[in-house]
């Protein structure tokens, strides 16, 4: 998505700043008024010294006057250089890893692609193996045996992907499951939840507004929430069994986030000491289930038992 900026005059086709002021630089560069794109270039060469200048120190550094610095911020969409400041410091928080080129140093030459991530899955989950509470395990294994259904939720790709698999985990252990990801859908189907009701949220950072209206919702309705999300965090703070794991994420941004493996083995965890707690029905549903496929694709040699 392009970013927007305002034309030279300080007009505003959408009368927004640029979200992404990085983007707009770079989108705009070399068609800025000679004398802001004086200003463009330093910008871009010193993006993290920004924040500690003032207006006159940036004029000076550009070679310019604080009017045209002024100038340039309005043609990126901001009032001033105060806000220019800010949003600019918003943009580098989360965009500095990008921008500066990764390095492989701490990479072994013969480590290979599956290397590189095996490694990092390990790392992650030894971390989640020293955190998660295993009497706080055996409280979500207790409220979900027993649960007339349960709405996985996740909002994002990670979190969406782990809700998901949660609930196809849990349907094949006859509980009525659904996964939902759409933050109105999670709002409504939290609200027809009750005493009986589970409502698992996994969440990477724990402060997704969505899973935390959410559950917020459900366990005001008496239903059981369960979250796997950091300590400290909202979701944590809300829900009644709190499954706590705070995982730290590669440096390197070109490989796929671990935190994800863990929460599948979480998932995996519950799900296989629900599947014992409720043995007849589970050996029973996984009987019929693999009947079924076999029925429906004819194979009947070794198959993934638990699927």
């Amino acid at each position: 998505m392009q970013a927007k900026i305002r034309t030279p005059s300080g007009d505003s086709s959408s009368g927004q700043a640029a979200i992404d002021l990085i983007s707009a630089l770079r989108d705009h560069d070399g068609r800025f008024p000679a004398r802001e794109q004086k200003v463009a270039d330093y910008v871009q060469e010193h993006l993290s010294d920004i924040s500690d200048m003032t207006i006159a120190q940036l004029a000076k550094a550009a070679g310019v006057s604080t009017p045209t610095v002024v100038r340039f911020c309005r043609t990126l969409g901001c009032d001033g250089f105060r806000e220019f400041k800010l949003r600019l410091a918003q943009n580098l928080a989360v965009s500095l890893q990008y921008i500066s080129a990764p390095t492989n140093s701490e990479q072994v030459a013969s480590d290979t692609a599956i290397d590189r991530v095996l490694g990092a899955l390990y790392a992650t989950a030894n971390v989640m193996r020293g955190q998660v509470d295993p009497g706080v395990l055996e409280q979500a294994v207790a409220g979900i045996s027993e649960c007339r259904q349960l709405v996985a939720a996740g909002i994002g790709g990670g979190s969406s992907m782990v809700a998901n698999e949660a609930a196809n985990r849990f349907f094949r252990l006859g509980i009525p499951s659904v996964a939902l990801e759409d933050s109105y859908l999670l709002q409504m189907r939290a609200a027809t939840l009750g005493p009986d009701d589970v409502l698992l949220c996994v969440s990477a950072s724990g402060e997704a507004e969505e899973l935390v209206s959410a559950a917020e919702i459900a366990g005001g309705y008496g239903a059981t929430t369960i979250a796997i999300a950091p300590k400290g965090s909202r979701l944590a703070q809300i829900c009644r069994t709190a499954i706590l794991v705070d995982l730290p994420e590669d440096p390197d941004i070109y490989k796929p986030t671990a935190s994800r493996y863990a929460h599948l083995i979480i998932v995996d965890a519950i799900a296989m000491s629900v599947a014992q707690a409720r043995t007849a029905t589970t050996t029973e549903n996984l009987r019929r289930i693999r009947a079924s496929l076999t029925a429906f694709h004819g194979r009947t040699g070794p198959q993934p038992l638990g699927d």
